[in-house]
């Protein structure tokens, strides 16, 4: 049981977050925190939080567990804001999509030496963002990854596991950097593709008609190109080497692809699209 959680960031992950630790009765109290009173007032009136400060530092009061779901480039100073404003003995976690900068951060703020803190990462989510668009379910047989660094204390790390898991998370551990390479494979390239072709295809000449007879291949596609653009701005830039290796991969691929269909070699292009099939396969199976 949480006496009292502070959501830092009431959004999609932090508003889902609440939803699910209050239906599964395993928090007593939820205080959000923002910069926006009128998103805020929003949560109270929907039930996800029960007061709210635009305040970090009074917002923290009193918390045993605080998660901080903002920004990649609004951690810092999230942390800054509360750091001296913590409860004894109270956890700090976040749910940002890069590791290594949030744990720089936290570094710099909090002291190499914080065992406190849980760096996490709830791999779940929709195109959607804000606190309307938050429900209980998120986070149902999802993983939530957290990549605790050594000085981290065990307590610290089986609280926050214990508090996803209520949340009906799966938790695995994983070391920072190796999270951030997997996450720059499977979620990073993945956003950065759909944002990049809707912008390209919005500045042909005949925009209109394209996305007028875009069929649901198109739209299944591009889902994710409706996610909120600052949050990928931040990603981008925090684990911007990772990415930027991952994007030259593709090119590549992209180039090979191109050069097949130039040279109209049917057998090679059976062989990419059979085995990118096979291999999408098996991971929707599994």
């Amino acid at each position: 049981m949480i006496k009292r959680l502070c959501i830092i960031g009431v959004g999609l992950i932090g508003g889902s977050l609440a939803r699910a630790l209050r239906a599964a009765g395993q928090v007593r109290e939820i205080v959000g925190a923002g910069r926006s009173a009128e998103n805020l007032q929003q949560a109270v009136a929907l039930g996800v939080i029960d007061r709210y400060e635009t305040d970090f530092a009074r917002a923290v009061e009193g918390a045993d567990m605080v998660l901080a779901a903002v920004p990649l480039g609004a951690m810092e100073g999230v942390f800054a804001a509360i750091a001296d404003h913590l409860a004894d003995g109270a956890v700090v976690t976040d749910a940002g999509s890069a590791k290594g900068s949030v744990i720089a951060s936290a570094q710099r703020v909090f002291g190499a030496a914080a065992d406190f803190f849980v760096p996490g990462h709830p791999i779940a989510g929709t195109e959607r963002s804000g606190v309307t668009a938050s429900f209980a379910e998120l986070y149902q047989g999802r993983r939530v990854i957290l990549t605790p660094l050594p000085e981290t204390a065990a307590t610290a790390i089986a609280r926050v596991r214990a508090m996803w898991e209520a949340a009906g998370a799966r938790v695995v551990e994983m070391e920072p950097v190796h999270h951030d390479e997997v996450l720059a494979a499977t979620s990073h390239l993945p956003h950065v593709l759909a944002f990049t072709l809707v912008e390209s295809l919005a500045r042909l000449q005949d925009k209109r008609e394209i996305f007028e007879y875009a069929a649901g291949g198109f739209r299944d596609f591009t889902r994710i190109a409706s996610s909120d653009p600052v949050m990928w701005r931040d990603i981008c830039l925090a684990n911007s080497t990772v990415i930027q290796a991952m994007i030259e991969r593709f090119i590549g691929d992209l180039q090979a692809l191109d050069r097949a269909v130039e040279a109209r070699d049917g057998e090679r292009l059976l062989q990419i699209f059979g085995d990118a099939k096979a291999a999408r396969d098996r991971f929707v199976e599994k």
